[in-house]
């Protein structure tokens, strides 16, 4: 999934995007609101985490705009002041969350996995979307950067179990047994060798990886990092 970090403070910028790209996330750093505006017209962002006070502008209106392009964009609001009045006009623009600064770093990783999982249970895990690969898996569709990608429907399932167990090691016995399942035909692994490396030539490029091979076990859904 797709987050942008909008803080004006270098350092803890800097800690947040650190973390969040640990836990598996691809994540846009900007430090003021021109610089988050550009990002956001650029692309679409799953969560975005939202300094109050920007040096131009403020986040409450910024989080206004946002939620009028795109409502369905999650926003967790970080504030140096714990006024009952500034987190009551947060919630009622529609931000999921308010944080408090300083915060552990440990515990707002914590909020961030709960927050995204809720949206994705919502969605039924039927989309999966960082921001640059879209894909419909009940449709059948999916783009990258806004362009179609054509995959089989062994690949679709494929991309199904990956998506849905990110920065999990799944094995290949794993993965044969649950495409199995999905389709009551065999899939021995030569085919999943073959899909596993096809998939990753229609998705893995400017310097993306979406699939990590790890050796002597199996492969895991990293979601988009920079290689």
């Amino acid at each position: 999934m797709r987050l942008l970090v909008v803080e004006d403070d270098c350092l803890l910028n800097h800690t947040l995007c650190y973390n969040l790209s640990a836990a598996g996330y691809t994540v846009d750093a900007a430090m003021t609101k021109a610089s988050a505006a550009a990002f956001c017209e650029a692309q679409d962002y799953d969560l975005i985490i939202l300094d109050v006070n920007l040096p131009d502008g403020n986040g409450f209106d910024f989080c206004a705009e946002i939620k009028e392009r795109r409502s369905d964009t999650a926003v967790i609001f970080l504030t140096a002041n714990d006024m009952e009045g500034d987190m009551l006009k947060g919630f009622e623009l529609g931000a999921d969350d308010y944080v408090t600064k300083p915060f552990p770093i440990r515990v707002f990783r914590k909020k961030v996995s709960a927050l995204l999982g809720r949206i994705q249970k919502q969605s039924g895990g039927d989309c999966y979307s960082d921001g640059t690969l879209s894909i419909h898996f009940l449709e059948l569709t999916a783009t990258l950067a806004g362009e179609p990608v054509n995959f089989t429907p062994l690949e679709y399932r494929l991309l199904k179990v990956l998506a849905r167990n990110p920065q999990t090691v799944l094995t290949r016995q794993v993965l044969l047994e649950k495409l199995w399942d999905a389709d009551e035909n065999f899939v021995d692994e030569h085919a999943l060798t073959v899909a596993i490396s096809r998939i990753r030539g229609k998705i893995e490029k400017d310097g993306l990886q979406y699939i990590k091979t790890v050796y002597g076990m199996g492969y895991m859904w990293v979601g988009g990092l920079k290689k």
